[in-house]
């Protein structure tokens, strides 16, 4: 049932990175929180930088192991999930994390491993 492969992740990787810089302008994010705005902005930068450093067919640098930026996914994932708890989001900041961590979360569970040589 495991679908998502590297090349599906990596064309996924950038749209995700701009959605979290530009959605919590759009979505007026912060209202119960600053740091709602500021945290999504901050971790669609460096979901950027991590996807131009990763090792996949569009990385441009290539020096991040894909396993390690799946491991980085994960972590955002949990941080998301917990975020509203630990920084009192409520409303439209909450669910925004929620969701977007869930959505990590799935992407990273239906990862399709590799086949190696």
């Amino acid at each position: 049932m495991k679908f998502i492969t590297k090349r599906i992740h990596a064309f996924l990787d950038y749209p995700v990175a701009i959605a979290l810089i530009v959605l919590p302008f759009l979505l007026g994010l912060g209202s119960s929180n600053p740091i709602a705005l500021q945290l999504s902005v901050a971790t669609g930068i460096a979901a950027f930088v991590l996807t131009l450093l990763t090792d996949h067919h569009l990385g441009a640098f290539k020096v991040i192991p894909y396993k390690f930026h799946l491991i980085v996914d994960f972590a955002v994932a949990i941080v998301f999930i917990l975020a509203p708890f630990i920084f009192s989001f409520e409303g439209i900041d909450a669910y925004f994390y929620w969701i977007n961590g869930i959505a990590v979360l799935t992407v990273v569970s239906l990862h399709k491993a590799e086949m190696t040589p």
